[in-house]
């Protein structure tokens, strides 16, 4: 009798480990766009992209030279990203 208990523990044993992890996937962030929801993490960067280009041209109107751009402006948008993701979806 202590077999056959044995071996369905055994068969349910990776069924009972990964059941915690699935158990956080039951919400995902996402926002209903004409009628399609789209990934959360999506648009806000799409308008740290928009956000960024304005500063970029904010700052060729004030003749400020970024030191290294190719750094600099990537780093805005992702700054722009996770702001915008603290503030509307945390």
């Amino acid at each position: 009798m202590t077999a056959l208990r044995d071996s369905r523990f055994v068969r349910l044993l990776p069924l009972l480990l990964v059941a915690p992890l699935l158990s956080s996937c039951t919400r995902a962030p996402s926002v209903d766009v004409l009628g399609s929801f789209f990934p959360a993490w999506l648009l806000c960067f799409l308008v740290a992209i928009v956000l960024t280009a304005l500063v970029r041209l904010a700052l060729l109107r004030l003749r400020v030279k970024a030191a290294l751009p190719l750094l600099a402006y990537p780093s805005l948008a992702a700054l722009f990203t996770f702001l915008l993701w603290l503030i509307f979806f945390y």
